[in-house]
């Protein structure tokens, strides 16, 4: 009973007793509703042996690039979209299926070019050949393989497909002995999957811990890598159903996944390298937009800055008092009237477009919150507006199932009290809800951060909708069931497209908690409501690394933990790992002490500042791996089994992560630390504060005290730097400093304006470094640079940093023509030279 009274009383102080209240009730009307409309649905999943599978092969067609195998009990389609990627479609009938449009697809069927394929039937099977992959179908029972070219067995059924007259689908796999999983999108476990269940159900857990499972965003890929690296494979559960994932905790030699309804339809994608895997689910699901260069500075927020005054203040820190670098500062729930979306509240910001303009001549830019619940309120012209237009989700009209939802619009208590929540699964809500920021651009708002989209509703842990509300679902119609899992990336989509229309010169900025997989097309996240200890310091990195693989490249965690209370040391080891995520943003619950750079004092101010400094200086380079992950797709956070698959090491390494293609970081995440153990890989890598060169594979014991963050360097890599600076574009670079660290490799640069589409249009600059070296230290280095593009960066010249040698050179030219200045470094183990636009730069020691 206390433990209640202490969750009421808590409620009713952050809540409000409205709100709290609202919240209570909302239950008792939910069981209501659910006597009146609820469908008949399973109390438990079925059994294996409850499902129905295809059977025997009774014959086979090809329509196009389709092979239709028909079965006793059902078909496949199986459909060569390309040589390494099919689509398996089974449903319970003779018929070619014909599934719904599906959110995630961005590249449909009629995108890909045709692909040659074979169909070979032998005594026992059917097969599709591709000049890549076999997809193999057994005679006696229908089940799949898929083999390369050389028959080995890359991902093979167990029972196979499997259907429930209920509606559930599932598909039971083999695990392969050394089998390794990875993706599902926001996991709070290890970054190998092996041995667990995982469902997939948007939720809001208000805060996790280790192997809290589900959370904020779910995404149903899965990549598989097995036989000591040499076989890699994805597997796309393309379902929006409530569903889950079994990779071995009912059965250690079985992996299954199924959901409660809809299709049983999956996209297999053989690598074998998982960079060609997470390259193809890209392009078919889509890759990240460039995000305006701003994005990728440091970002400052808590729940919440206010009032007006306070925000003021919090720039005077940054910029006078402590000369922190700082590109953003975020507005939580606060700043509204009442939490009213799109309204401010009058008293604590009279202003708004005065105080952001006076932030933007700053440097800052200012990015507010906004959640789907919309007040129950006919005097709130949002709530009017929707109303009006009939935007809202709704209850069946209690005649008909399924209905088109015309009965009484669903209300959930979120921070306003009672709300309606807008259908963006409908074109037309959608296009509302956008042109709804135009009462934040007209103020100067430079981005959105949607907030309680999984969609989450007060009460238990885990509320959410009924499963019976009514969705548009692009005019078809159908429950929350299916509509839940993607109810927050159609937000952000919604948010997105609204900023453009907006704004058509402008990037857009969308941050989101929940999404599905497809999301990448149109927001960046974060991991959620993390807690300030050390193991959710860990916690970031498999995070973050399997958001990457699932095609989520764009995100990062609450610098410093948001519940609880973060030390100094704490803050400054996340922020130290931070300067690498894609994201940097430092956050807070409410009623937490300040946790900015400074909030702990010195020494902690002056390694804080020093690391941001760092991320500033580094721009160039980042902003080159995100234009890289918006072409291909590669996350710009990898995990080392990225590039480096044939080392079994990597394959269950997650407390370090690699950077792009240069840097790889071991972070120290125990608290007193002042040494750790690093595992470096195949190659020369230098570290980076003393240019050491370590040859791996190798484990290293490596000094780490507070102000040192473990960094290495790869051997044969150029990494552009800019001087840091207060905030982006501070300031015109005269120069540009280019960090060559010997060895064999090749580099780019990539530059445009930071912020419009100019780009698409040719308006950018490419640079290609090619670096040879002939050892370490070298006798002889050769640096070739090529550009394209007709964007002009502005700057006349650049700055080479040679690291790891201790002497001058004996000539050093750039075009033929002899370096004039060129010198020791400081710090006795790297030169430095001051050259033109150059073309190749030569060096000899000897």
């Amino acid at each position: 009973m206390p433990d209640v009274l202490s969750l009421l009383l808590r409620g009713i102080r952050q809540l409000g007793l409205t709100t709290t209240w609202d919240s209570i009730t909302y239950q008792m009307r939910q069981r209501w509703y659910q006597a009146r409309f609820a469908r008949n649905r399973l109390p438990t999943p079925p059994a294996r042996s409850d499902y129905l599978r295809p059977g025997h092969v009774t014959s086979h067609t090809r329509q196009g690039q389709t092979v239709i195998v028909t079965c006793a009990n059902g078909s496949y389609a199986l459909t060569i979209l390309a040589p390494n990627l099919i689509r398996v479609h089974f449903q319970p009938t003779n018929q070619l299926p014909n599934q719904p449009p599906s959110y995630s697809i961005a590249k449909p069927d009629a995108d890909w070019p045709p692909c040659d394929l074979d169909i070979v039937e032998t005594e026992t099977t059917v097969e599709v050949r591709t000049s890549r992959l076999v997809c193999r179908v057994a005679k006696t029972s229908g089940v799949l393989a898929f083999l390369d070219l050389e028959g080995n067995v890359v991902n093979e059924d167990e029972a196979g497909a499997g259907y429930h007259p209920a509606g559930h689908v599932i598909c039971h796999k083999r695990i392969q002995p050394d089998e390794h999983f990875y993706g599902l999108g926001e996991r709070t476990c290890r970054l190998d999957r092996r041995g667990r269940r995982y469902g997939m159900w948007n939720t809001d857990p208000q805060t996790y811990q280790l192997d809290r499972d589900p959370i904020h965003l779910c995404i149903p890929v899965l990549l598989g890598l097995h036989s000591q690296g040499r076989q890699g494979y994805g597997i796309f559960f393309d379902n929006t159903f409530r569903g889950r994932f079994d990779l071995g905790a009912s059965r250690a030699e079985v992996a299954s996944f199924g959901a409660e309804g809809g299709e049983l339809c999956y996209y297999f994608i053989y690598g074998p390298a998982l960079s060609t895997v997470v390259e193809r689910y890209t392009e078919l699901t889509g890759r990240m937009m460039l995000p305006p260069l701003w994005t990728l500075g440091y970002h400052q927020s808590r729940w919440s800055y206010y009032p007006e005054a306070r925000v003021r203040k919090l720039a005077a820190d940054f910029r006078e008092a402590h000369h922190v670098p700082g590109d953003c500062i975020h507005l939580d729930i606060h700043y509204m009237d009442g939490y009213r979306c799109f309204t401010w509240d009058s008293k604590r910001f009279p202003d708004p477009a005065g105080l952001i303009a006076d932030l933007h001549k700053q440097g800052f830019k200012v990015i507010v919150i906004i959640d789907p619940g919309i007040k129950a309120d006919r005097r709130y012209w949002v709530c009017e507006s929707g109303l009006e237009q009939d935007v809202f989700c709704k209850y069946p009209d209690g005649k008909t199932l399924p209905s088109t939802g015309s009965g009484q619009r669903f209300k959930g208590p979120v921070w306003p009290g009672n709300c309606y929540f807008p259908d963006f699964t409908s074109p037309r809500v959608r296009a509302w809800w956008g042109d709804l920021y135009k009462a934040l651009t007209d103020v100067g708002v430079d981005g959105v951060w949607n907030d309680m989209n999984e969609p989450a509703v007060f009460g238990p842990l885990g509320t959410t909708f009924p499963d019976f509300v009514r969705h548009d679902l692009e005019g078809r119609g159908g429950d929350h069931v299916e509509a839940h899992n993607i109810y927050g990336m159609q937000m952000a989509r919604a948010t997105v497209e609204g900023l453009m229309r907006l704004r058509p010169e402008e990037r857009p900025v969308c941050i989101t908690r929940s999404g599905w997989a497809g999301v990448q097309r149109y927001a960046m996240s974060w991991t959620g409501d993390n807690e300030s200890n050390w193991g959710q310091l860990w916690l970031t990195m498999p995070m973050v690394m399997n958001l990457g693989l699932c095609g989520l490249a764009n995100t990062g965690p609450d610098i410093g933990g948001f519940s609880g209370f973060a030390t100094g040391e704490l803050f400054t080891r996340w922020l130290q790992m931070g300067v690498f995520l894609p994201f940097l943003r430092a956050h807070t619950a409410l009623h937490s002490p300040d946790q900015e750079p400074w909030s702990w004092g010195e020494p902690y101010l002056s390694i804080n500042r020093r690391y941001i400094e760092l991320r500033y200086r580094l721009l160039p380079y980042l902003y080159t791996a995100f234009w890289q992950c918006a072409q291909t797709g590669l996350p710009i956070v990898r995990p080392l089994l990225l590039a480096f698959q044939d080392d079994t090491a990597t394959h269950t390494l997650d407390d370090q992560f690699l950077c792009g293609d240069a840097f790889l970081i071991a972070p120290a995440i125990e608290e007193g630390a002042t040494r750790r153990s690093a595992y470096l890989p195949a190659g020369v890598w230098y570290d980076f504060w003393t240019d050491e060169p370590f040859r791996g594979p190798a484990h290293i014991e490596v000094e780490a005290p507070l102000e040192r963050l473990p960094l290495f360097v790869r051997a044969g890599s150029v990494v552009p730097m800019t001087p840091p600076m207060q905030y982006v574009g501070e300031r015109p670079v005269d120069r540009l400093t280019l960090h060559i660290y010997p060895g064999d490799g090749e580099g780019q640069l990539y530059e445009d304006d930071g912020h419009t589409w100019a780009f698409q249009d040719g308006d950018y600059r490419l640079t290609r470094f090619t670096l040879s070296t002939n050892g370490a230290p070298p006798s002889r280095l050769d640096l070739h640079r090529q550009t394209e593009g007709r964007y002009e960066p502005g700057y006349c010249g650049f700055e080479i940093v040679i690291h790891g040698v201790n002497r001058l050179p004996r000539t050093a030219t750039a075009d033929g023509e002899p370096i004039e200045r060129c010198e020791l470094d400081s710090s006795g183990h790297a030169i430095r030279l001051h050259v033109g636009l150059f073309k190749r730069l030569a060096i000899k020691w000897a």
